[in-house]
């Protein structure tokens, strides 16, 4: 990586765009730093898939990848709880609204583009599929959701004077593309592929291919790629907490690489996220399991009510949001008894009344949301 050049300067007329230099070709490590930190993070990775086998994968994804979305969105500005994310639109008060479509569509995206997989390839045109359900309907949808964009743009600055970095031009993005995706699928490249796709953000991010969405589609091609490949079974590794914590460094260590030729800073960054966050996952993992075992013990305490109190706390492991309405359709009982069960749980501590209203409350299920929230 010590010989890594990232690309050139090029004169626009009044203004310089950064062309980088092409990523599919052969690649030599000799960091040592970088091969230990690659070795954890295969360790990590490694225990992070094998305890997917233990809890209900289809939960735990549900809420990661609310926590991704609402996460990555952040990054970007957008400002919505993790506990918005499972709220209806009705919900939501009308100045939020437009911050909670852009994380239902992150939500949207990665379902669309995990299932997307088994039938493209890691490519353009799964990219470009996921940006248009990313930017639909949304503060981005005159942006050219679906299609890379036709025209210059930049990061950071007011204008294109005082901009922070400007992109290649628009004219050779069609290139720059197929040179990422052919370094993707390149199979006879022994690069190990947590490189490869620490390599794939970097260059995205760079390339920044569309008006609007670069960060999220970047951030969401890491999970994808690593389910592509095989070394995750499921879309559990998720590195936008990571990114939004270490920000400055995000950014800082992105434009190194381009400023400085120094990319083996980027890897280790990138790798160390992948530790740290394959680490988080175990340890949610663990939790739980402890959660429902200690649950499953409170329960049992409210006698004749227990059957009901199972379903509805069953239910929200995948949605930790619920309301009296809801209730009733669980345990198919009436309003009465789905309040005075309710009332059951808040006092258990199970649940925790959030809207502060007098009809139509809602519950949040605190404790399993706060697992989520680990720093």
């Amino acid at each position: 990586m010590e010989k890594f050049i990232s690309g050139t300067r090029i004169n626009q007329g009044y203004y310089k765009s950064f062309q980088p230099n092409f990523i599919n070709r052969d690649w030599e490590i000799t960091n040592m730093d970088i091969i230990s930190l690659l070795s954890k993070a295969d360790r990590q990775l490694g225990r992070l898939d094998m305890y997917s086998e233990y809890v209900n994968i289809d939960l735990f994804i549900r809420m990661h990848i609310a926590k991704e979305a609402t996460q990555s969105s952040k990054i970007e500005g957008t400002q919505t709880n993790m506990e918005d994310a499972f709220l209806n639109k009705d919900e939501i008060a009308i100045e939020k609204r437009d911050d909670w479509e852009e994380v239902q569509n992150y939500i949207q995206a990665m379902n669309e583009a995990v299932k997307m997989l088994h039938t493209l390839p890691f490519s353009s045109r799964l990219i470009k599929q996921t940006h248009k359900i990313l930017l639909q309907g949304v503060r981005g949808t005159h942006k050219l959701p679906g299609e890379f964009r036709i025209s210059q743009n930049w990061i950071g600055g007011a204008t294109i004077n005082d901009a922070v970095f400007i992109p290649p031009v628009h004219t050779s993005i069609a290139e720059l593309m197929s040179d990422l995706e052919l370094f993707a699928n390149n199979e006879l490249n022994q690069l190990p592929d947590l490189l490869k796709i620490a390599i794939i953000h970097y260059q995205f991010e760079t390339i920044h291919p569309f008006l609007d969405g670069n960060g999220r589609v970047g951030r969401l091609l890491i999970t994808l790629y690593l389910v592509n490949k095989g070394i995750l079974k499921q879309p559990i590794l998720y590195l936008s907490d990571f990114f939004e914590k270490n920000r400055m460094f995000y950014y800082d260590n992105l434009m190194r690489a381009r400023t400085h030729n120094d990319l083996n800073q980027w890897l280790k960054f990138f790798l160390t996220g992948v530790i740290e966050t394959a680490k988080k996952g175990v340890t949610t993992f663990d939790a739980i399991l402890q959660l429902q075992k200690s649950l499953d013990i409170k329960i049992k305490g409210l006698g004749n009510r227990s059957a009901d109190a199972k379903k509805v706390v069953d239910y929200l492991y995948t949605q930790p949001v619920i309301g009296v309405n809801r209730v009733e359709e669980i345990i198919q009982k009436s309003n009465v008894t789905a309040y005075k069960l309710l009332d059951s749980l808040e006092e258990l501590e199970i649940l925790k009344e959030i809207s502060g209203a007098q009809r139509n409350k809602l519950y949040v299920f605190n404790e399993y949301l706060n697992l989520f929230k680990i720093d």
